[in-house]
This record gives structure tokens, sequence and C-alpha cells, in this order.
């Protein structure tokens, strides 16, 4: 099983791949997503995403400023104000 991982700015689609799992900056807090995860959103908070690509591999970090995270039927959706890098 895969989980279906945008990450979105509002000049340019960034990322769009299947992975194992997100780790996301919440403003409430950071929250985990992974394949059949209860559909939310959440407003996000200046801080690093983190793409696990594979079970039990090294998450790659990815630094971002602000925006939502939607979680839906079709996977994770992170729309950034900005991505660094």
């Amino acid at each position: 099983m895969a989980l279906h991982f945008e990450l979105v700015t509002p000049a340019k689609l960034v990322r769009s791949e299947d992975v194992h799992m997100v780790v996301v900056p919440g403003a409430e807090g950071e929250f985990g997503v992974l394949e059949g995860h209860a559909p939310f959103m959440s407003t996000i908070r200046d801080g690093v995403v983190q793409v696990f690509k594979t079970e039990g591999g090294a998450a790659e970090e990815i630094a971002i400023e602000g925006g939502f995270a939607e979680v839906g039927e079709n996977g994770l959706t992170v729309l950034a104000e900005r991505v660094e890098g």
C-alpha cells in the first residue's frame, strides 16, 4: 500500500509521488499520515515535512513555510506558502 503525496505552492506542483508515510508540522503539533488515514484538514506551521518513501527508510526533509494540509480519499496534499530548496 502507498500514500499518494502532493506538495504544492501557489506557483507550482513541487512533488507528486506515492510514499509510505509523511509527517507534517501541523499548527497543533506534528502528525503522521499513512495510506487509509481518516480525512481531515489542518493548518500547518513553518517547519519540515518528513517524507518516508519506504517503511523503515530514512526520511527526506523538505523545509516549508505555512499553509494547509488536506487528507482525503486521494491521499495527502500539502499546500505550502513557500518551499525552501
